[in-house]
């Protein structure tokens, strides 16, 4: 496995009220990047500015973690919104991040659609434009984190952003590149070695390794776990030291170099 600079990230502040979801705490003394939740599928201010807390303590990077109004499904089902709509969902979203995190003395520094807006703007680049228009109007300094080999990352580099690309450890791709969808019993990738070695294949390729082993090449600058998996610390933690003994540096997502 090629030694370089890496990012570890997770998707976490995914509760709301009194229900919690994953061990964010946990999570965040091993990543190096957090995408909070905004309201959208999940979070609410006091679980924002929790986990912005923690985050900077740790010396986390902080990033907005935007998705469809759809707290009862959890930003996994796909909603028609016209541009404007989401436009508006998407500044609303990350324009919510940055006044919590303001309150905090914290910056956000990225951004990453969740769940089905991810999903479709992998493989719709009008919603792809859409969303990085989006970006660039509230900053355009802020790194788009965007699924590799995407129309997602050719929108935000026609854009103007920085783009990191990045893998899911607990995820396996479709040929072409897009994720097995969740209905299917191969979508998700458990425990903590087979994540290691789906991962570890995939610095190795420099590519995306499909199921049936089709390979796509790609620039990998970040790894997400997903937080609301129940194994996700002890994945996190593995990739973490087995990561660092292979040689590879660990970063915040602003010390990746931007793709393209």
């Amino acid at each position: 496995m090629p030694s370089k600079r890496i990012n570890l990230n997770a998707d976490l502040g995914e509760g709301y009220g009194p229900w919690r979801m994953g061990d964010d705490a946990a999570m965040l003394d091993i990543v190096a990047s957090a995408n909070i939740a905004c309201g959208g599928h999940a979070g609410d201010p006091d679980v924002m500015r929790r986990t912005v807390r923690l985050a900077k303590e740790r010396g986390v990077s902080i990033g907005a973690h935007p998705s469809y109004p759809d707290l009862q499904g959890f930003g996994r089902r796909a909603m028609t919104l016209s541009p404007t709509e989401l436009e508006c969902q998407i500044a609303f979203q990350v324009g919510a991040l940055v006044g919590i995190a303001a309150l905090e003395g914290a910056q956000v520094t990225h951004v990453k659609p969740h769940g089905a807006l991810n999903n479709l703007a992998c493989v719709d680049r009008a919603v792809a434009d859409t969303i990085c228009r989006a970006i660039r109007a509230i900053d355009r300094t802020l790194i788009l984190l965007a699924p590799a080999a995407s129309q997602l990352v050719v929108a935000g580099r026609t854009a103007g952003l920085p783009v990191v690309e990045e893998i899911f450890a607990d995820r396996a791709y479709l040929t072409d590149g897009q994720l097995v969808p969740r209905t299917r019993a191969d979508a998700m990738i458990h425990g903590a070695d087979p994540c290691l070695a789906h991962v570890r294949a995939m610095l190795d390729a420099g590519a995306l390794i499909a199921v049936d082993g089709t390979r796509i090449p790609t620039h990998i600058g970040s790894i997400c776990v997903h937080g609301d998996d129940p194994d996700a610390v002890d994945v996190a933690r593995h990739l973490r030291t087995q990561l660092l003994l292979a040689g590879h540096e660990l970063v915040p997502l602003t010390r990746i170099e931007s793709s393209g």
